[in-house]
């Protein structure tokens, strides 16, 4: 397998490098530390950049014209978002639009549905959240209880979703909704709901960095029209699995610069601090040698969506080696760094970029949503290797 860039690979990955210097202000970490930054100027921040990678040509990289896309490849958009990463730009408002019930309208929705949501999607008119989980329903989300019942051309929405990511700022969400209370699986319905709906109310949930940005969503009596049912009755948990076979698989490559970043920022702040025994290049090199495994393991999964296919388990190979990995390195980076990797301007080089202890405690996270750890191994098991089922 020849696994380097084509020469037309490498002049739009230069073409857009150059695009970056000249229209990124600043790192997003720079971002972040300003100290007037509050959370709304941040979201209207990526807001306005994604409006400006829009209008550039560079969301929706894969997605046809029809739909507001650029019709280009898997390769182009995998090579933008590890470009995005390495620059350290702003995440894109609008992720769980873009990223997973993109790729669910794609798959499952009808013409209608992607031209009407999909556009200002790309644009930034319209964030989206995902309404999955719920108080007794995470890692085992075929649990869900929030009900949706028929009422002529309106679904009627009863339940409550939590750990919403950008739901005190999303105009839409994507819902799991029971449709079948004796059918686990088949009983489940996929829903497009607007959040300033009659019956809807947003409750944000602090998190452990500080911010706001989950929330908690409440439906009481909501009614929403029966056209915004993607795909039909009973299939919202083959849809789901789209998702999340999106939102676990598909980001290898873009992660993998990510920390190639950070890796060379760690190694400079321990040559600074005086830090560079055996010991200490051992457990650099073997971080570095993790992240070309993980990059390898990207170029896989891109040559599967490179074919047309959508993610299937072995995007739970890939959630659970990054997030896994992610928990390890952000360790691994305090212990080297020593008390001092606790305070954000460590140093000169600790300080350039990244704040140690603000990715230590999002590192947390990735082991739990999208499918936690043990999920992901289930997964595994059961679809990969094909391993014997417990018989309870």
């Amino acid at each position: 397998m020849d696994l380097q860039l084509s020469a037309a690979h490498l002049r739009f990955r230069n073409a857009l490098r150059a695009w970056l210097a000249a229209n990124l202000p600043r790192p997003w970490r720079e971002e972040l530390r300003e100290p007037g930054a509050t959370e709304t100027s941040l979201i209207e921040l990526r807001r306005a950049w994604q409006r400006k990678l829009y209008q550039a040509g560079y969301l929706g990289m894969d997605w046809p014209h029809e739909w507001g896309g650029r019709g280009g490849t898997e390769v182009e958009k995998s090579i933008m978002e590890a470009e995005l990463a390495r620059a350290d730009a702003p995440p894109i408002l609008n992720i769980l639009g873009i990223g997973l019930l993109g790729p669910a309208l794609i798959h499952h929705g009808s013409e209608a549905q992607r031209r009407r949501f999909i556009p200002p999607m790309l644009a930034g008119d319209e964030i989206w959240c995902q309404g999955f989980s719920e108080p007794g329903a995470g890692s085992d989300l075929a649990a869900l209880k929030t009900a949706a019942r028929l009422d002529g051309d309106h679904f009627v929405l009863n339940g409550q979703k939590v750990w919403t990511t950008f739901g005190p700022w999303a105009d839409w969400i994507f819902v799991l909704a029971r449709t079948d209370a004796k059918d686990r699986y088949g009983g489940i319905s996929f829903i497009l709901a607007k959040l300033d709906t009659p019956g809807v109310t947003v409750r944000p949930l602090r998190q452990i960095t500080g911010e706001s940005e989950f929330g908690e969503v409440f439906f009481e009596d909501t009614r929403v029209p029966r056209e915004h049912l993607v795909g039909q009755v009973g299939e919202g948990w083959r849809i789901a699995m789209t998702v999340l076979g999106y939102e676990r698989g598909v980001g290898s490559l873009a992660n993998s610069a990510r920390y190639g970043r950070d890796l060379a920022q760690l190694a400079a702040a321990c040559r600074e601090l005086g830090r560079t025994g055996t010991a200490v290049r051992e457990k650099l090199g073997r971080l570095v040698v993790e992240n070309e495994v993980m990059r390898a393991n990207g170029i896989r999964a891109l040559a599967n969506l490179a074919d047309g296919r959508a993610p299937g388990p072995e995007s739970s190979l890939e959630k659970l080696y990054w997030s896994e990995f992610d928990k390890r390195f952000r360790e691994t980076a305090l212990d080297l760094l020593g008390p001092g990797g606790q305070l954000l301007r460590t140093s000169p080089a600790a300080r350039a970029d990244v704040d140690w202890a603000r990715e230590f405690l999002w590192s947390r996270a990735g082991t739990i949503y999208s499918g936690s750890s043990e999920v992901q191994r289930n997964i595994i098991a059961k679809r990969v290797l094909n391993l014997p089922q417990d018989a309870r």
